[in-house]
């Protein structure tokens, strides 16, 4: 049975979400008030929210309050372990793959025409 990384398991999590995903690319512009990130999302402020929370929780963003204005931003770092799963399913794959085009050709050379 395959060994689960819970972080691992929370940054799929809130990348799984489209609001959440579009709060990310928001932030890979730069810090933003969070104000300024819910003002597209159709929804009520609470619920926009709760993306926000799911997204600190995974380590994906920060903020930081200032008076009465709170400022979120990207924590790019925290998206190195979703690379290095993804190079490792990548490698996997391509491995398989390549084994399993030089079976065909090893097989498409020994069969009779």
């Amino acid at each position: 049975m395959a060994k689960h990384d819970p972080a691992l398991d929370s940054l799929f999590t809130a990348l799984g979400d489209p609001t959440r995903r579009a709060i990310l690319a928001r932030l890979a512009e730069g810090p933003a008030s969070v104000s300024e990130l819910a003002a597209p999302a159709d929804m009520a402020l609470p619920s926009f929210l709760g993306h926000l929370r799911r997204l600190e929780a995974a380590g994906l963003v920060t903020s930081t309050k200032d008076g009465r204005v709170r400022t979120c931003a990207l924590v790019p770092a925290a998206l190195d372990p979703v690379e290095g799963w993804l190079a490792q399913q990548r490698r996997t794959w391509s491995d398989r793959l390549d084994r399993l085009d030089a079976l065909v050709t090893t097989l498409s050379k020994d069969s009779p025409r």
